[in-house]
């Protein structure tokens, strides 16, 4: 599959892979960063952005996706930062291709297998894939009925584009999410372990990395290690930005 990407910058490659319901402009502030420094590629995942559509949504499909936009690309390796879901395809990336990742940068996620629960934003997007939305008020509205927070109904809205009839759709494979969001999703990667160095990025009050994971972490990421960012949920790289990328930046440039 063709992934759609964005490039800045030139140096070291580095590719940034968003989390659920994101896209590339997800981690946009750390690609600014990096860009002074680093050719920083930004990739919408399957069924995300403006990538294509594909009922087939696994981890490892995901990592093979990357990989061959690696090869499009002609980089015979490169660093890989990703958050959330884009952390489990880096790992599965990290797992089944080592010689072809220089460095791991893993955001708030295992490589555990997750177990399936009730999402707002699921129901929120489901719901919101069904309807005849004429206006993003509406939108707003309709995705209010399940997340209070507005901060994150702004990221999901970011998902919802006008088409060519007027009103809003959705850039999502909802249909691909739904099916797979309770299986292949939350699965594991799995693979033989990545030698080379990796980062952990948790953030302090966030639950996606737990003491009790850190034997799996270091027996398929024995060079690894995990550094916590304080005050912090999920959302990491929103909501201390500038220590996310300082992390980031000095972890892919150390020698």
């Amino acid at each position: 599959m063709q992934l759609n990407f964005s490039e800045q910058g030139d140096g070291h490659a580095v590719i940034l892979m968003h989390g659920m319901f994101g896209s590339l402009s997800n981690l946009g502030n750390l690609a600014r960063h990096l860009a002074t420094h680093c050719r920083v590629i930004s990739v919408d995942l399957r069924n995300h952005g403006d990538s294509p559509h594909e009922s087939i949504m696994d981890i490892p499909s995901m990592a093979n996706d990357v990989v061959e936009l690696m090869d499009d690309l002609a980089l015979s390796e490169a660093s890989l930062v990703g958050h959330s879901l884009g952390g489990k395809v880096a790992m599965q990336v990290a797992l089944n291709y080592p010689e072809r990742v220089t460095k791991l940068v893993v955001a708030d996620i295992s490589p555990i297998a997750y177990s399936p629960r009730q999402d707002a934003a699921l129901d929120a997007l489901t719901q919101l894939s069904l309807a005849n939305v004429l206006n993003r008020a509406e939108a707003d509205a309709l995705v209010a009925m399940h997340v209070p927070h507005a901060q994150t109904r702004a990221f999901l809205l970011k998902n919802l584009v006008r088409n060519t009839q007027g009103s809003y759709q959705l850039k999502l494979n909802m249909s691909a999410v739904e099916a797979n969001y309770g299986t292949t999703l939350v699965a594991a990667p799995d693979g033989l372990p990545y030698q080379g160095p990796s980062l952990f990025l948790k953030g302090e009050n966030s639950a996606y990395i737990q003491t009790k994971h850190q034997p799996i972490i270091s027996q398929l990421f024995p060079n690894s290690e995990i550094r916590i960012i304080g005050g912090v949920g999920h959302w990491l790289h929103a909501e201390k930005p500038d220590e996310f990328n300082t992390n980031v930046s000095e972890f892919i440039n150390s020698l």
